[in-house]
């Protein structure tokens, strides 16, 4: 209970701080955007690695050198709010997340994911679902890389299982030819949704798969690629278990 008391009061603190951040982040993008969006990513790592500090998570990584220098879709399981953290903390490149809409009406958070090119996802509006794969599309074409969970959300079931993948999220790679990586996590459940409100001192596995680009598939598996990378995620989460 004392560590999820001090992650709320550093959150807090970190987001009422950095309201004058903003101003200046700003202003460094009317000179130069690029500088900018970097600043901007660094900074939100910083807070996320401090927090991840706090809650003492160790974390084995797999696979890192498999993440090509240029944009990628991410599709990853998900079933804590810390995967967000643990992957966004370890990108090298400007990187997108696709969280969901609610996330909009947050203050201050919901302006640092603008700032971090993180898109919102209405899952009750198909029209304005699809907007979002366009955005995201666009984003991919213009070098920023997206994450997405195609579960839709946090998998609350038994550790090894997982939610049907939407295939829309898939759109994003097949429509740009990107590379898709997938990132297969174990055990982030158990930092703090396993014991609600405690968070507990946990080792997790983060894993990159091999990059998977579309138009190297066969026609076949591209037509359900979606079942073909939740098949090599559910693989990956197996196999690590025994590493637990």
């Amino acid at each position: 209970m004392i560590k999820f008391c001090i992650v709320a009061v550093f959150l807090f603190l970190f987001l009422i701080l950095s309201i004058p951040v903003f101003g200046i982040e700003w202003l460094i993008g009317k000179v130069n955007p690029k500088a900018r969006d970097y600043s901007s990513l660094r900074i939100v790592q910083w807070g996320f690695k401090r927090i991840l500090d706090i809650t003492g998570v160790e974390v084995t990584v797999i696979g890192e050198e498999n993440i090509p220098d240029e944009p990628v879709l991410y599709i990853g399981n998900h079933r804590s709010f810390f995967d967000i953290l643990l992957t966004y903390s370890r990108c090298r490149r400007l990187t997108g997340y696709v969280a969901k809409k609610e996330m909009e009406k947050i203050p201050l958070l919901s302006t640092w994911m603008r700032f971090v090119y993180c898109l919102f996802l209405d899952r009750e509006n198909p029209k304005e679902g699809l907007k979002t794969i366009l955005q995201a599309i666009d984003y991919i074409k213009n070098g920023i890389s997206i994450c997405i969970f195609p579960e839709g959300t946090r998998n609350k079931g038994e550790e090894l299982t997982m939610l049907p993948f939407k295939d829309g999220a898939f759109k994003i790679s097949t429509k740009t030819n990107c590379a898709i990586i997938p990132i297969s996590m174990n055990n982030t459940a158990e930092i703090f949704e396993n014991h609600f409100p405690r968070i507990k001192k946990t080792h997790v596995i983060l894993e990159y798969g091999k990059p998977i680009y579309p138009d190297r598939l066969d026609k076949e598996t591209k037509k359900h690629i979606g079942s073909y990378v939740q098949g090599i995620i559910q693989e990956t989460i197996k196999k690590n278990s025994e590493m637990l």
